[in-house]
């Protein structure tokens, strides 16, 4: 019986995954601290409470996020780029197109029906399209980051920003809650300036159906509805699994394909 772990360690949150018999036994989240190596120590902690499992009983772990390279308990450290990949088309075998929002930046990856890379993209340059441009307007509004979908749902007249710059866009904000927009509408201004930005890194690649979002930005209703309308096409929702531990599900999948390298056994790649 193969136990194995991933983890990501990204700049906002780590997560973790356990998969024991081609089926996740347990999933972890945590908000993420200074030190990738306490991050990833306090969330196999948490992982290892909620399965009951040992981590003796692990026979193999990979990790990825930004603060991969600092687990110092993992057999092996794999880009988030090819952990994504992986977890996504696990989770739903008919995409192509994976769009990954993560809190410092934003990844379109392309595979082919096998799951290899075919091209990707990344943008790390600007936070207007990442996590981060949720998390810092939210905290201007005094409210949770997730709770921007929820309320851009009821806007009746989404407020347009004049430019998706992070701290021009943080400026309208605070302007708009002192002229008493309803916030309804300043959380829908909010999430079609995400949807605008990471569109036009979207736009930069040639798409192919299907297409599915992973990281938290997935769990934004108003994001993805948005983004959906702006590229012309569905957006598939992962339901199998929170979106958000999608890195961390293809981390435990190689860390299943090393396992079965270790034993000798042929690897199986089918899914739940």
């Amino acid at each position: 019986m193969n136990i194995v772990a991933g983890f990501d360690v990204g700049s906002l949150t780590t997560k973790a995954v356990i998969i024991k018999n081609k089926k996740i036994a347990g999933s972890a989240l945590i908000r993420s601290g200074p030190k990738p190596i306490e991050s990833a120590t306090r969330v196999m902690e948490k992982l290892l409470d909620a399965t009951g499992i040992l981590q003796s009983d692990i026979i193999s772990t990979v990790g990825t996020g930004y603060g991969r390279e600092k687990i110092t308990f993992i057999d092996k450290a794999i880009s988030e780029i090819s952990c994504h990949g992986k977890g996504a088309q696990w989770l739903i075998p008919s995409a192509r197109t994976i769009i990954d929002i993560g809190g410092q930046d934003c990844k379109v990856i392309k595979l082919d029906r096998d799951g290899n890379l075919i091209k990707f993209i990344t943008n790390d340059k600007c936070a207007s399209g990442t996590g981060r441009f949720l998390d810092v307007m939210a905290k201007v509004m005094n409210i949770e980051s997730s709770e921007l979908g929820k309320l851009s749902a009821k806007s009746t007249k989404p407020i347009t920003f004049a430019s998706i710059c992070t701290v021009w866009a943080q400026a309208d904000v605070i302007k708009h809650i002192n002229s008493r927009k309803p916030v309804e509408d300043i959380c829908a201004g909010i999430n079609t300036a995400m949807a605008n930005r990471v569109a036009m890194l979207i736009n930069s690649v040639k798409i192919e159906n299907d297409i599915c979002m992973t990281g938290g930005v997935a769990k934004n209703t108003g994001v993805v509805k948005t983004l959906s309308k702006l590229l012309g096409c569905r957006i598939k929702q992962i339901k199998k699994a929170d979106p958000q531990l999608v890195g961390a599900i293809g981390a435990a999948l190689f860390a299943e394909q090393m396992a079965k390298k270790k034993t000798g056994e042929k690897y199986d790649n089918s899914r739940m």
